[in-house]
């Protein structure tokens, strides 16, 4: 990072890439704080560099966020989630598998908020979605599909005490 800081300019989408990783490392050890201030950095310069809908922007919207969504920071993380869902729905479109995985993550952070009904209702959509443009044995869609039904099992069950 600091080398390509040196050589290619704290601004260059090289640089940018090299900060992530280290942002990502310091998620991996649970360093949220540090973690955080990288990803700022990050998606603030490609926001102004590559633009709001860049998907390297994008990228690192989605990193930010889910550093709040672990750090219990929820309203934080809705607020970024859904404004880079949205810009993912425009730029991608709504059936592109990354709007798919945004959506997804948004389901994660309103379950994280306790809303649980708009959580499984965007699942519902996320897992017809994934079914329509991934196909029903995808990876991607079992997983959806999976979680769907044990959140469905658990609301009808009520919390556990």
């Amino acid at each position: 990072m600091e080398t390509r800081k040196t050589k290619l300019g704290a601004d260059h989408p090289s640089t940018l890439t090299s900060i992530g990783y280290l942002a990502s490392t310091y998620q991996g050890q649970g360093r949220w704080e540090e973690a955080k201030k990288l990803e700022v950095q990050v998606m603030e310069t490609s926001t102004t560099k590559l633009g709001a809908d860049h998907p390297s922007t994008l990228t690192s919207m989605a990193n930010l966020a889910s550093t709040y969504w672990n750090q219990g920071r929820w309203d934080e993380a809705e607020v970024l989630q859904a404004k880079q869902l949205e810009l993912c729905s425009m730029k991608l479109g709504q059936r592109h598998p990354d709007t798919l995985i945004s959506m997804k993550n948004l389901v994660f952070v309103w379950k994280g908020m306790g809303r649980h009904e708009d959580a499984l209702g965007l699942l519902q959509s996320c897992s017809d979605l994934r079914q329509q443009v991934l196909g029903a044995s995808h990876p991607y869609t079992a997983s959806t599909l999976s979680t769907l039904k044990a959140w469905r099992k658990e609301n009808e069950q009520g919390p556990v005490q």
